[in-house]
């Protein structure tokens, strides 16, 4: 926290406080050997998740109702990312490979 100097008048200050509010550090999700890791994840509204294909052959991560979020095929190594900003439980599953799924619990600040 830090003070931030408002207004001076006749003697009499006013002052502001500020808090500063970082943003939750990044989350990385890794799929590999056909799973994702961690299959189930508690994070903060406001976070960012990427996705990381370790395998050798395409994925996907696909939100269950199909719209909140959807990632185009990863190939090796190709990424992903999304940010959650509403808090909710979120299951999410591979396109190609539904037998792959997951979850993500996004919790209020």
């Amino acid at each position: 926290m830090f003070k931030f100097l408002a207004s001076s008048l006749g003697g009499l200050v006013m002052s502001v406080a500020l808090v500063a509010h970082a943003a939750p550090a990044p989350v990385t999700i890794t799929i590999d050997n056909f799973t994702f890791n961690p299959p189930a994840l508690v994070i903060p509204v406001g976070t960012t998740v990427t996705w990381v294909n370790g395998d050798d052959v395409p994925h996907t991560a696909v939100a269950e109702d199909h719209k909140t979020f959807r990632s185009k095929p990863m190939d090796t190594d190709d990424k992903y990312s999304f940010t959650f900003t509403s808090p909710g439980v979120y299951p999410y599953f591979c396109s190609i490979h539904p037998h792959m799924t997951a979850k993500i619990i996004v919790k209020a600040s």
